[in-house]
């Protein structure tokens, strides 16, 4: 699940938007296993939640690119 971000940068724009919509599902579930305390590894979250910000950060940088 974790990528680099030249792994990200490699991406078309329709990749992203569905990388994207992959690591948004992927917090949803991190946080409700976090809410009945089944999440084990709490580090997870946060990596999860940098990769969204790089996923969006690099959609902005290709979409002003355009």
């Amino acid at each position: 699940m974790i990528m680099n971000v030249s792994e990200f940068r490699a991406k078309d724009l329709g990749a992203l938007n569905t990388e994207l919509l992959e690591l948004l599902k992927a917090q949803f579930s991190l946080r409700m296993q976090h809410a009945t305390q089944q999440l084990g590894n709490t580090s997870q979250l946060r990596q999860v939640r940098r990769d969204i910000a790089r996923v969006r950060t690099l959609m902005r940088e290709k979409a002003e690119q355009k």
